[in-house]
């Protein structure tokens, strides 16, 4: 699980999602970003344009969100293609503006994440916001955006062992 152990590292270590609660010994712990973390996984693994699920519906346009590839295009069609490739590349990562969650997946989406996660659409919003920089970094070492198979069976076995 090499790609997906880096981000729970990072996540339980405090590289990830920085603003949860401060626990000894530098880690971090927000239970919105875990909630969210396997669902995010679930998506950006998709192999090709699969649809259905969170972020699987019309509000999206085209169909849902298939996996990590999808979702860089989508960022760059919709203008924030600096910074994906900043996720992408080995510099600092560029956040989103505000609103552009809702621009890239749509509300309709974004209640189903929420209701998926037991959180509010504005916890899912703000934590979308935060741990995509994050993961699409982890998950595109030396820039560049693994083969969706690589990516596809870390995550699958991953959530395995939470079923």
């Amino acid at each position: 699980m090499g790609m997906l152990s880096e981000i729970l590292g990072g996540l339980v270590n405090g590289a990830v999602g920085g603003r949860g609660t401060a626990q000894p010994g530098g880690g971090v712990r927000s239970p919105i970003l875990m909630a969210l973390l396997p669902i995010l996984l679930s998506v950006l693994s998709r192999r090709g344009n699969q649809g259905g699920g969170a972020f699987g519906g019309a509000a999206a346009g085209g169909g849902g969100l298939g996996g990590l590839g999808d979702l860089l295009g989508r960022l760059t069609q919709r203008g924030y293609g600096q910074q994906a490739a900043s996720w992408v590349g080995t510099g600092d990562n560029e956040p989103l503006p505000p609103g552009a969650i809702d621009e890239i997946f749509g509300a309709q989406e974004l209640r189903q994440v929420a209701d998926q996660a037991g959180i509010s659409s504005e916890e899912a919003r703000a934590g979308i916001s935060e741990l995509l920089p994050d993961i699409v970094d982890h998950l595109t070492p030396q820039g560049t955006v693994p083969e969706d198979n690589a990516l596809a069976d870390s995550v699958d076995a991953y959530l395995r062992r939470l079923a």
